[in-house]
């Protein structure tokens, strides 16, 4: 796949979109960065791949912004292979109509070991010792001064340690679960706990109430959380004053969510025993203490793997169907395949009266509505509407027209 052509210093918009589709033939999709091809290859029959990105139906995307540059104007979807979206100006695509989706989970598995790794690493000092073996490698007696040596990266084992997750979705959960397989005592924090999650839990993972109870009583603390205004900074000086003599905080997340400066305060007086991140910037590579590595969180072949198929599977139901799953910008919404023979996808603001009208003018055509969803998310909403009966130009013309809809889809089965 190619790069995305070079288009930075453009401010971010979106250029005037397409007030409505219907059925195209061949959906054009555009890979920014490398998107693995067991993803890609999913797509099938009505997918083609472009090299152009202005002719981009759908964008499929990593690691690289889209804050800079001017999105297709025939744009309706973008499908982030991985979790976070910062890299995606998500408000303005959802004004748009342009429904961004992540794919929550596919790499979980994947920073979860990440994780274990920097606990353990934190844990014993092991890159201390390895770095000892490389600077006496000339040594013949290597062996005899090994064991002298050891003494100095002697390290504490993880059982019987209590272990902190802030946040427990997917990521969260499978970090909590597997603290406690390796006898550690578990504490988690999510005020936005979702069922699913909750029920994946091992019992015996104490759910707090406060952040304090975290500082206050854990010897380990990861975190877990998006970051967004709310959680950005949420590590502060307060926060780590509140945290136990010696802690090892683990931030394998994103890096805004905590006060660098403040961190690499802690680590110079021994208060943060350890900092382990996969963030490497000019602030934490200078960090004492620190144990930084190059945003190897989800970069694994399974993980990437992953990742493309559960964005490619996105990609195609919402394209061929209307249905939405996994987006950040619009509800979940889904009417399964299409069997009533045309379905109305459309996109509209969250303004009273809306769905009469909408409901109105598709009665007044003379068609029946069969089945139908509308969910609302902020300032925006969508409903996909099943009906029996033939949708002409003048229907569609006349919701399109409706003050407040963004834009409207036609599908068929």
């Amino acid at each position: 796949m190619s790069a995305r052509p070079s288009l930075a210093g453009r401010l971010c918009q979106l250029a005037p979109l397409m007030r409505y589709e219907e059925n195209i033939a061949m959906y054009q999709v555009h890979c920014l960065n490398n998107i693995a091809k067991v993803g890609t290859d999913r797509l099938g029959e009505g997918f083609s791949l472009t090299d152009e990105f202005e002719a981009a139906n759908a964008i499929m995307v990593r690691s690289a912004s889209l804050h800079d540059i001017e999105l297709p104007s025939d744009l309706l979807a973008i499908a982030r292979a991985g979790a976070g979206v910062n890299n995606i100006p998500i408000e303005q695509c959802a004004e748009q109509g342009v429904v961004v989706f992540n794919t929550p989970g596919a790499n979980a598995n994947a920073v979860k070991e990440m994780v274990l790794s920097g606990m353990l690493l934190a844990a014993r000092d092991v890159v201390g010792g390895i770095e000892w073996v490389k600077e006496n490698s000339d040594d013949p007696n290597i062996g005899k001064q090994a064991e002298k040596a050891k003494k100095d990266f002697a390290g504490t084992e993880l059982a019987g340690k209590n272990l902190g997750v802030i946040g427990l979705g997917a990521i969260g959960a499978m970090v909590a679960n597997a603290g406690r397989s390796l006898g550690m005592h578990v504490y988690g924090y999510d005020p936005y706990l979702s069922i699913k999650y909750a029920w994946s839990l091992d019992r015996h993972v104490r759910n707090v109430a406060s952040l304090n109870d975290i500082f206050a009583n854990c010897d380990y603390i990861s975190i877990h959380v998006p970051a967004n205004e709310k959680t950005k900074g949420m590590i502060g000086r307060d926060e780590i004053a509140a945290m136990k003599d010696g802690v090892v905080l683990l931030n394998y997340a994103r890096d805004v969510l905590v006060d660098e400066i403040a961190v690499s305060e802690a680590l110079q007086t021994g208060h943060i025993h350890r900092y382990m991140t996969d963030f490497a910037n000019s602030v934490t590579t200078q960090m004492k203490h620190a144990v930084v590595t190059p945003h190897l969180g989800a970069s694994t072949k399974e993980a990437e793997d992953n990742c493309a198929i559960m964005a490619a599977d996105e990609l195609r139901d919402y394209l061929l169907y209307g249905n939405i799953e996994n987006s950040v910008n619009f509800e979940r919404v889904n009417l399964g395949p299409i069997t009533s023979g045309v379905r109305i996808a459309l996109f509209h603001k969250n303004i009273p009266t809306m769905i009469g009208q909408i409901t109105g003018l598709i009665s007044e055509a003379n068609v029946n509505i069969d089945n139908m969803s509308d969910k609302s998310r902020g300032s925006v909403a969508y409903s996909l509407i099943d009906i029996t009966g033939e949708v002409d130009d003048t229907l569609v013309e006349r919701l399109a027209a409706i003050d407040g809809v963004i834009r409207v889809r036609i599908l068929r089965g």
